[in-house]
């Protein structure tokens, strides 16, 4: 294993909160390499920031089941807790229209709630 792939998988299981295993392909490798060991390691912004980034991104686009696993991850790393969370939701509905923040904030209510919030 390179060390880049090292750094891949570790930054990986860092964003996700469990580990991350090796896996075959070059999606993976791709994935691993370049997004988790290059971009995710940057300097200028820490992983709550990227997070923040990433919830508005999905938001966006309505993607509440990735964005369930990005909140369980946020919550899991103590990047953000449920108030915080809520309250991002409710920003966000306010730029990716009531729709797309809807299933944000449920998508938040849901991760909360199975978390005992």
């Amino acid at each position: 294993m390179t060390d880049k792939r090292r750094r891949g998988l570790e930054m990986m299981g860092r964003v996700y909160g469990w580990e991350v295993k090796d896996g075959p392909g070059e999606f993976f490798a791709q994935t691993v390499d370049h997004l988790f060991a290059d971009i995710w390691t940057r300097p200028g912004l820490d992983l709550r920031d990227r997070r923040l980034l990433l919830l508005g991104l999905l938001a966006a686009q309505g993607l509440d089941d990735v964005a369930e696993i990005q909140i369980q991850a946020a919550l899991h790393n103590k990047e953000l807790d449920a108030e915080q969370l809520r309250e991002a939701a409710l920003f966000l509905t306010h730029y990716v229209g009531w729709p797309l923040g809807t299933k944000l904030s449920m998508a938040v209510d849901k991760v909360i709630g199975k978390n005992g919030g």
